[in-house]
């Protein structure tokens, strides 16, 4: 058998934890960003996975849970392994906003996704009165929680497709930039 045979796969693999309320969108962008269609989605019980290639050598799956109460209260068991954070927040839906913002702070003081990267998605941007990346990012207090790690804002709406290539390329570059990182410890710590 040759040598060329014998080396681990270099294919990266990343796990990217899709979060936000019910309602908020994940399951539609997940569809978005797979197949550049809208399916109608059903409230997600439990979660779904989908793995989607990020470049020749970067493979993403992502774990989009669902945010109903009940669910909630499962999101930690899910943060293990965590390469990425995608937050989804229906911009529109002032309603919730302080409701979105609770959950989100409760994970982030999470041990487990200490320093992982988070992209917030302020999705739902084709809806009047939906605030803007800015406005999310002050009402999140962003800058507070995520002072130890990368994050970034992005607007987006599931429905049309618009900023979703930008927030995959966010999250694949982060989550590439932090598995990186993750592996140099390792070989520290060794």
């Amino acid at each position: 058998m040759g040598l060329q045979n014998a080396k681990p796969s270099s294919v990266k693999r990343a796990n990217i934890l899709m979060l936000g309320l019910d309602s908020a969108g994940k399951s539609t962008l997940l569809y978005k960003f797979r197949y550049k269609d809208v399916f109608l989605t059903m409230p997600t019980i439990g979660f779904n996975v989908d793995m989607m290639d990020a470049g020749k050598d970067f493979t993403l799956t992502f774990w989009d849970v669902g945010g109903q109460k009940k669910m909630r209260e499962l999101w930690s068991n899910f943060l293990e392994d965590t390469d990425g954070l995608l937050y989804v927040v229906d911009s529109s839906d002032k309603r919730r906003l302080e409701e979105s913002r609770r959950e989100f702070e409760l994970i982030l003081k999470n041990d487990s996704i200490k320093n992982v990267p988070v992209v917030v998605l302020a999705n739902k941007q084709d809806l009047p009165g939906a605030l803007n990346a800015e406005e999310i990012t002050r009402r999140f207090k962003m800058k507070k929680y995520c002072s130890d790690r990368n994050w970034y804002v992005q607007p987006c709406c599931a429905i049309t497709g618009e900023g979703l290539a930008e927030a995959f390329q966010r999250v694949a570059t982060f989550a590439r930039q932090y598995s990186k990182s993750k592996e140099t410890f390792t070989t520290l710590k060794e």
